[in-house]
């Protein structure tokens, strides 16, 4: 029973991404992976995690146009792990791994509210398909992703939402069985209609990295899910220039 309870919540785990997208709980864990595994249950929506790091963050100068970005392990991972996060911009990188929506929108407020940014940038959905959090319907995504968008315009933020990225079955063939390609389109579909409907910043990363048989292309992600340094090459301008049309449209 316990071992069911922990696999639930293990989405974002630090264990490893693999073992956080999957799930996977060890049979036998390190006591550090059993003190990661507590914390976890202890704190849903990791709100500890940025919680020193936003203490510390000052309020916007005056003119100045900050920028938070909010996700899951492809935020997460972007000039951590791999690539470069906009070098000399000062953007603050909110993303966590393996996070579906339920969790970032219980931490928005202290994660992207309390810093006070212009813009926030979002890509979630990819763990909610998988079941990070458990099963989930594509109108509860929809639902959470609107509810973020929702509380940042009430604050007086510009919102921009990012559309999935595909995933690729290269290296794990059951990567299309815990991320059917046909829920991200329809998820995707709904990012655009929706960010059009309510004059939003939309970013097609889909487009942008999608091959010719509709899977993330190979040169672009060594796992079939997450960018490499190219990848993140190609995501930097399509985000930037998403970034700077929020900023000019007051309606966003």
């Amino acid at each position: 029973m316990l071992r069911t309870v922990l696999v639930a919540f293990l989405a974002g785990s630090t264990l490893a991404a693999a073992a956080a997208d999957r799930q996977v709980l060890p049979e036998h864990p390190t006591a550090d992976q059993k003190t990661d595994i507590e914390n976890r249950l202890n704190d849903w929506p990791q709100l500890g995690r940025y919680a020193k790091e936003n203490a510390s963050v000052p309020a916007p100068k005056p003119g100045e146009k900050r920028v938070v970005f909010m996700g899951d392990s492809i935020t997460d991972g972007w000039g951590r792990q791999v690539g470069e996060f906009f070098p000399g911009k000062g953007y603050i990188n909110r993303g966590i791994s393996g996070q579906t929506t339920p969790q970032m929108l219980v931490r928005f407020r202290a994660d992207v509210i309390a810093l006070k940014p212009s813009v926030v940038v979002i890509l979630a959905g990819t763990n909610d398909i998988a079941g990070n959090t458990g099963p989930e319907s594509l109108q509860t995504i929809e639902n959470n992703l609107t509810s973020m968008a929702e509380l940042a315009r009430a604050n007086g933020i510009h919102v921009v939402i990012a559309n999935l990225l595909p995933i690729s079955n290269y290296n794990d063939p059951t990567s299309s069985q815990r991320r059917p390609p046909a829920d991200i389109k329809a998820l995707n579909t709904w990012i655009r209609d929706y960010t059009a409907r309510e004059h939003l910043g939309f970013i097609d990363y889909f487009s942008a990295t999608v091959d010719k048989t509709g899977q993330l292309r190979a040169d672009l992600s060594g796992d079939g899910l997450h960018p490499n340094a190219a990848g993140y090459v190609i995501m930097a301008p399509l985000a930037q220039k998403a970034i700077d049309e929020a900023l000019a449209d007051k309606r966003s």
